[in-house]
């Protein structure tokens, strides 16, 4: 295999590894096992664990952000776009980057490059929903103080309700409860 090839091939080894198990399942063992190499050739390609491990959650929620923002911009309206930023999150088919979340954050204070992925992805999170406010508030749909925090709360209420839902221990409706939690703050 071409080098690109390898490189490729183990990153995508990682992104499955981590879909399935979040990022506490990424070892150079268990990266090389899955990638079909040694473990050698994996800390050749990938010589900090740390900076992969960022490198891997990144890769994860960027693409979900870019997902879940693509649908909500595709209809009108800040309440809309909210309920589909919020139904998606909140279904259940995206457990799997939950999973990657609730790991990141815990592990973020230990390995700083994660911390700090986690820390930029998390506010890439918080400018798109507070354009998407910002777009609401200047389309005249909510005033200049209901908007004011909005972003904040809806992020709290997706990653609580969220984290809560790993452990079985959340409403069957998460987002029923969250598009009704929504409405109050929007009023």
């Amino acid at each position: 295999m071409a080098p690109e090839q390898r490189e490729r091939a183990i990153l995508d080894s990682a992104l499955t590894l981590a879909a399935e198990g979040g990022i506490a399942a990424l070892t150079v063992r268990t990266v090389a096992t899955r990638a079909g190499v040694t473990p050698a050739l994996v800390a050749h390609y990938r010589p900090s664990m740390d900076a992969f491990v960022a490198e891997v959650f990144g890769t994860i929620v960027s693409a979900e952000r870019a997902e879940v923002i693509a649908a909500a911009r595709e209809t009108g309206g800040l309440r809309a776009r909210l309920a589909i930023v919020v139904a998606s999150l909140l279904d259940g088919a995206r457990d799997d980057v939950t999973l990657v979340w609730v790991q990141a954050w815990a592990a973020g204070a230990r390995n700083e490059e994660l911390g700090a992925r986690v820390r930029e992805e998390m506010d890439h999170w918080q400018q798109e929903l507070e354009a998407i406010v910002a777009e609401g508030v200047a389309a005249g749909e909510l005033s200049a103080a209901q908007a004011d925090g909005a972003a904040w709360l809806l992020l709290a209420m997706v990653d609580g309700m969220n984290a809560h839902s790993l452990v079985k221990w959340a409403p069957d409706d998460r987002a029923a409860l969250a598009r009704r939690a929504l409405a109050a703050i929007l009023g």
